[in-house]
């Protein structure tokens, strides 16, 4: 028995390896770097943690999610690997103690979000520890080309670089062949190093049942009076659709909960473990339920609302019949809510003026510029996801170097009595220490800093106050709390003139609300194509299948469907438009809105500005949610 095999049994308890497992460990373990593209729930997450147990240093795994960091954490400690998380969730005290257990080499596996590295701490501290594998989850994160881009992936490589990393594993469920291609030309992994198991799973059964929107309560309760008390999960697009559909099912005798981003976390938390136990058998939910839910027996997972891409559709079928019996995967389909998903996309692309005038505002700041991530959102109107890509592409254009950021709010109360901290220090400390509380602002509990008035009458800089609250954190003396975190960069504004970035900027975003409208166009399609589905779905993401048809969806079965549209929306006029637009010309006619901000207006397509004004309920919000954006678009910009 070979060692990692002898590890697998005494660590995991397995005997044997899931498809691809081995191969991708034995890729490590010879010191290359490696991809491995698994379906949902098919053990990516061991690959690394048996890999880390034969490492000579840490493991450093980047997941983007804090639900994801805790479950495989869980399974760590069960499983008797030494591993810890640094995030938001700990307090200074708790992040002091993992590091030091890091650095003495007791940890063998530190999970963190990507954000993290924006941290100078702890940048500082990866400076000196020594990193024998950084693990990317969810790695087509990292793809302009993918479904869930998330800019601050794009820096991964430049941090690999920074702290010296010699292998990287990236790790994903949903990447076409340009993903897989993107991704790993970024982190200089070879073909021969990329392994793909294949996305075809036997025991689902993909079916399309094209159902009018008037008549998708009674079918959704058809579908699970047959399934009876067996586990299934019904997603939707919008909470209030998930709160909507949950208390129909009850009114019909069915046991059911709605599970979505808007409510607490402990009633989150509440449902998600009554689901998992048996005690509710069909949760309602929007895509917020799923990320490390890894229940093996959920018979029934069906789409009520059309996905937003065929990877996020595979991604959440690949939740059911984890233990390989047979499981219904259902799309409840109409093309209704097709102009709404396009809605999200154009909501996501900022306004030409709004992007030249930020690069105006950065390049006018000299050497330096600060920004707040909220304030910069509210000022330029720009949502906070393209924000952060913008701002990436202008560190990849050489306009923009992060140097360092930190926290503008300072705030803490006592665990000890202030005196009593005091008479722990002598002299000069003693007399720092009391200037940082008597010139600090207190309320009834916590005392805000007040770092002006402290340097104004003290000679320290904002550095020593810093480190001496976090001291006192330490020690268990005060509870500290920060935010505002405000982002410092080195400006080169001799790279192009501003006009021509944001016309360069601008070109990449247009770009990329191209690919997401024809990600939408490829689902449509797929849903009613004549080819079989579990082929079509395989072949997208690139598996070449010796078979024609599974023999068990609903194209092999009945042939192809299509999707019913019974909207039956009377023709847009200017006149129309006008009508809608009435009350908040009337109530904000001043603000000076654009075309595009009337249009996003009429479609309910958030922005910031609209979050300022209040405007989601002023009558006329969404009133045109069901018309194409750039029908709107261009009727506004007409008047």
């Amino acid at each position: 028995m070979s060692t990692i095999q002898q590890s697998l049994r005494d660590y995991f308890g397995y005997d044997t390896f899931r498809p691809g497992q081995e191969q991708a460990v034995n890729i490590l373990l010879e010191g290359r770097s490696a991809a491995a593209i698994f379906p949902t729930g098919s053990g990516k997450s061991l690959i690394y943690q048996l890999a880390a147990l034969h490492l000579p240093h840490l493991t450093l795994v980047v997941s983007p999610l804090l639900a994801l960091i805790s479950d495989q954490l869980e399974a760590m400690e069960r499983y008797g690997i030494p591993a810890a998380r640094i995030d938001s969730t700990l307090d200074h005290r708790e992040t002091v103690k993992i590091r030091e257990k890091v650095v003495k080499g007791e940890i063998k596996v530190l999970m963190v979000s990507v954000e993290r590295f924006k941290n100078e701490n702890f940048r500082n501290f990866l400076s000196g520890v020594s990193v024998s594998l950084l693990v990317v989850d969810e790695a087509h994160c990292i793809s302009e080309w993918g479904h869930n881009f998330r800019p601050d992936y794009l820096k991964l490589p430049h941090y690999r670089k920074e702290f010296r990393i010699p292998q990287v594993l990236l790790l994903t469920a949903t990447a076409t062949p340009q993903v897989i291609e993107d991704m790993c030309g970024r982190f200089e992994i070879h073909r021969k190093d990329v392994v793909i198991t294949g996305f075809y799973r036997p025991n689902l059964h993909l079916d399309v049942a094209p159902v009018a929107q008037a008549d998708k309560g009674e079918k959704l309760v058809e579908i699970l009076e047959k399934a009876g008390s067996e586990s299934a999960i019904v997603y939707v697009t919008l909470q209030k659709t998930a709160e909507d559909v949950a208390a129909f099912l009850r009114s019909r005798g069915i046991t059911a909960a709605a599970y979505h981003a808007g409510m607490n976390k402990a009633d989150r938390e509440l449902i998600q473990n009554a689901f998992m136990f048996g005690q509710i058998p069909v949760i309602v939910a929007t895509i917020a339920f799923g990320m490390g839910i890894d229940k093996p027996d959920i018979r029934y997972l069906i789409h009520y609302d059309l996905p937003k891409s065929l990877e996020s559709y595979s991604q959440e079928i690949g939740r059911a019949g984890r233990d390989g019996h047979p499981s219904q995967c259902i799309l409840l389909g109409n093309t209704n809510a097709v102009n709404i998903l396009e809605n999200f996309v154009y909501g996501d692309t900022p306004e030409r003026p709004a992007v030249r005038a930020l690069i105006a505002e950065i390049a006018s700041a000299g050497k330096r510029w600060e920004m707040s991530i909220l304030k910069l959102s509210n000022t330029f109107n720009i949502r906070q996801l393209p924000l952060k890509t913008l701002l990436v592409y202008l560190e990849m254009e050489d306009f923009l170097r992060p140097l360092y950021s930190y926290y503008a709010s300072y705030r803490f109360r006592f665990l000890t009595d202030s005196g009593q901290i005091l008479e722990k220090f002598d002299g000069e400390r003693r007399e720092f220490l009391k200037a940082v509380f008597d010139l600090s602002k207190k309320a009834r509990l916590w005392v805000t800093v007040d770092f002006e008035a402290i340097l104004a009458q003290y000679p320290a800089d904002r550095s020593r106050v810093v480190a001496a609250l976090d001291y006192l954190s330490s020690q268990g003396y005060i509870e500290l709390e920060v935010s505002d975190l405000i982002e410092v960069y080195e400006v080169n504004s001799e790279v192009a003139a501003p006009d021509a970035l944001a016309t360069l900027i601008y070109s990449r975003f247009e770009a990329r609300e191209g690919v997401e409208m024809q990600r939408l166009k490829n689902m449509v399609a797929f849903f009613e194509g004549d080819r079989c589905l579990s082929k079509a779905l395989s072949e997208y993401f690139g598996e070449t299948t010796d078979w024609e048809s599974c023999g068990h969806c609903s194209v092999c079965l009945d042939g192809s469907r299509k999707l019913v549209n019974d909207l039956h929306l009377e023709p847009l006029t200017p006149g129309i438009v006008k009508d809608k637009l009435q009350e908040l010309l009337v109530s904000h006619g001043d603000a000076g809105f654009s075309p595009q901000s009337l249009a996003r207006f009429l479609c309910g397509i958030y922005t910031p500005l609209f979050g300022k004004l209040r405007l989601s309920s002023v009558p006329g919000f969404g009133a045109l949610e069901n018309y194409r954006y750039d029908e709107v678009l261009r009727l506004c910009t007409s008047l």
